[in-house]
């Protein structure tokens, strides 16, 4: 059996920055808070919860004084910052650039929408931590989309300016662009047209990386993606992979492999999400190696 790991697969820029600020923090300081967990990959978030992170919501956050607080790679709205002022904590300030630079543009493009009378519209999953930064830029005002029946909150007959969530599939950001144009289109006569801007926000280490694990799941036999169950981003990816190898399984960690996955002579690929630790995928792979040398039914 050979294994092998996708070179492309593990922590994006934004993410390996965060996990590192908090590190070199915690070097120093007695304890750190965290604003949620640090990365969507729960064996992560115990690794560092044993080197003294601790993990907090918005309601512990609003009783917090005087102590450090880390703001992982999603981004923050406002109110955060002005809690942060008022409490004396120290932000540590982890936000992805990407991020932070789609927060300035939905907030320049939210002020013009004001005087427009437009709307801003966000494709991305409603409730996720970098969604919540972005419509915190909007007074909470933006209409957050995902499924074609979220469309039915916009008003087609005004302007609309579209953003995405870094992390979504390029793909499906330009399919709900197109059906937005097209409600636009309908809801009006031929001779008014509304204004609609749509602006593809998708971080390109996330979206490129569509293309390189199509490849990969075509090269291997079985596919083992590793990925924690709430990451968005790892949903979406492993789609990708099952679209191109039947045999790929989603997996947290090496205790959920199953030997009846493989055949002796199977070319194994290990790859995963953007939230995926490059450790936690080289531990899939020793222990699938053991399984195959310990000469199990595989």
């Amino acid at each position: 059996m050979q294994v092998t790991i996708d070179k492309n697969s593990g922590y994006c820029f934004g993410v390996e920055f965060a996990i590192k600020m908090a590190e070199d923090e915690m070097e120093t300081s007695e304890k750190l808070y965290c604003l949620g967990d640090i990365v969507h990959n729960d064996m992560e978030v115990r690794r560092l919860s044993n080197k003294g992170l601790v993990v907090i919501d918005r309601e512990e956050l609003q009783e917090l004084r005087d102590c450090k607080v880390l703001i992982r790679a999603h981004g923050e709205p406002p109110e955060t910052y002005k809690t942060a002022i008022e409490n004396n904590i120290e932000l540590i300030d982890a936000s992805c650039p990407v991020v932070l630079k789609l927060q300035h543009r939905v907030k320049t493009a939210f002020d013009r929408m004001e005087r427009e009378n437009g709307q801003i519209v966000i494709y991305g999953k409603k409730g996720h931590a970098e969604v919540i930064g972005l419509t915190g830029q909007t007074l909470e005002k933006a209409i957050v989309v995902m499924e074609d029946s979220d469309l039915d909150k916009i008003d087609f007959q005004k302007p609309v300016t579209l953003f995405s969530q870094t992390t979504k599939s390029t793909k499906g950001f330009y399919e709900l662009s197109h059906k937005i144009q097209e409600r636009i289109k309908n809801s009006n006569s031929e001779f008014e047209e509304v204004p609609f801007n749509a602006n593809d926000s998708i971080c390109r280490q996330v979206s490129n990386r569509e293309p390189q694990l199509q490849r990969f799941s075509q090269e291997n036999d079985v596919i083992l993606f590793v990925s924690g169950k709430k990451s968005s981003n790892g949903k979406a990816l492993y789609q990708v992979c099952l679209g191109q190898n039947p045999r790929s399984y989603f997996i947290e960690n090496e205790t959920e492999l199953d030997p009846e996955w493989f055949k002796s002579n199977d070319k194994v690929g290990v790859c995963g999400a953007t939230s995926t630790p490059m450790w936690l995928m080289e531990q899939v792979k020793s222990h699938l190696e053991m399984m195959s040398e310990n000469a199990l039914p595989i």
